[in-house]
């Protein structure tokens, strides 16, 4: 099921946006292609993200796939759950399984992204 409070990349990244704070992850869709997550990198507290940037790595069985930020923003937290338990992302990757937590640059930049029923257009069509 996908939320309906969140944006989405073409590239399979959520956001979830809070007034100037939002929450990143990737998708459901993300983590099935992927298989097992083994191990996720994620970015610094602290770390500036560009949107479309590099935000981390997620290491699974079958592949290596970058995690792009879905906007521009700094780095508040990070999930260390992720760390002991990868396979979260798996199971939930909107809830439990999220990435990291940021504050916003630019929340202009949101407007380019697809909304739930955007999304789910595209994934169908893959």
């Amino acid at each position: 099921m996908i939320p309906e409070d969140c944006l989405f990349t073409e590239q399979h990244e959520w956001i979830r946006v809070d007034g100037d704070s939002a929450v990143v992850g990737i998708t459901q869709y993300a983590a099935d292609q992927l298989g097992d997550v083994t191990y996720v990198e994620v970015p610094e507290e602290g770390a500036d993200l560009t949107r479309g940037g590099v935000l981390g790595t997620v290491e699974s069985v079958k592949a290596v796939s970058e995690i792009f930020a879905p906007a521009g923003g700094t780095v508040t937290a990070v999930n260390e759950q992720l760390e002991d338990e990868p396979g979260i992302v798996n199971e939930e990757p909107y809830g439990d399984g999220w990435i990291c937590e940021m504050t916003l640059t630019d929340k202009r930049e949101l407007e380019r992204l697809l909304d739930a029923a955007a999304y789910s257009e595209l994934i169908e069509n893959l």
